[in-house]
């Protein structure tokens, strides 16, 4: 490299520098303390332990148990709920007027941007025994329950959906709007009806974008913590203890620092197992 050349370098050295401290540092610290047993308290020091932290997750039943409710919530709430219900709300917000537009993209966008602990507390309230739920429940003459202790997998799927539809509404409606009209013109004139215009012409030209859609919307699920710590804590027994939720508890309540470093792993592979499946759908599309 000449003399000029590495001087170009120069100016993006310290973004360098920092981005390997402060982001390639930590990842790697991570992938060391995996293969360790360091604890947070009650050790002197810590010693290498090689594959034991990921046998002792795949012998865990707590383990296993987490892995089938993280695959349940991300399918429920975000491949399903929020993508269906974005959709939906896009379609709609197309044909409706602008008042109308414009009340339900403020009020679904504001689920939005709310910090995920404030709507984890907010939704807390509603589902309650003593909440917002149960309350129109009464008025309207319906059994009540404790949702967060009978169906809490349900109550946070449904707090994930309310809080996260608002960005697939907006891929979907951006999407939306770049779908030439003169294409759906043409196909009601040689007679389509609306479901096979939908079927044969939207569905095609939205394909990148769904599936674009549903790996961001997935990814950002499957670290979902703390809207389900503040409505469940991951209980009662368990029920709604999600990766994130059990890698904190063996992290940084049980002190098993190198057994939740594992865990956390395992937790990418998980997500690292979804992107590689919609890229190859978005591959194979293109």
């Amino acid at each position: 490299m000449t003399p000029r050349r590495s001087l170009r370098w120069l100016p993006l050295a310290p973004a360098t520098t920092l981005m390997l401290l402060f982001l390639a540092g930590p990842i790697v610290w991570c992938v060391l303390l995996a293969f360790t047993d360091t604890r947070l308290t009650g050790q002197s020091s810590a010693s290498w332990v090689g594959l034991a932290n990921f046998q002792h997750a795949f012998a865990d039943a707590n383990f296993r148990n987490a892995v089938v409710l993280t695959v349940v919530f991300t399918l429920a709430s975000s491949i399903v709920g929020q993508n269906v219900l974005g959709f939906a709300l896009a379609a709609l917000m197309r044909r409706a007027s602008r008042p109308v537009r414009t009340l339900t993209g403020t009020v679904v966008v504001a689920a939005w941007v709310l910090p995920e602990i404030v709507a984890g507390f907010l939704l807390y309230t509603f589902f309650h025994r003593r909440g917002t739920l149960n309350a129109i429940l009464d008025l309207l003459h319906l059994p009540a329950q404790n949702w967060l202790f009978t169906l809490p997998l349900l109550a946070v799927s449904l707090a994930n959906v309310w809080r996260g539809t608002a960005f697939s509404m907006l891929v979907y409606s951006a999407a939306l709007a770049e779908i030439p009209q003169d294409i759906h013109e043409a196909a009601l004139m040689d007679g389509a009806t609306g479901l096979r215009r939908f079927r044969h012409i939207t569905l095609p030209l939205l394909r990148r974008s769904i599936g674009t859609n549903l790996m961001l919307n997935t990814l950002q699920t499957l670290s979902v913590f703390g809207l389900i710590w503040s409505m469940t804590r991951g209980g009662p027994a368990n029920r709604s203890q999600t990766l994130p939720v059990f890698m904190y508890d063996q992290a940084f309540l049980k002190s098993l620092i190198g057994y939740g470093t594992a865990v956390a792993l395992l937790l990418l592979v998980v997500g690292a197992v979804f992107s590689v499946v919609y890229l190859r759908l978005l591959r194979e599309e293109g």
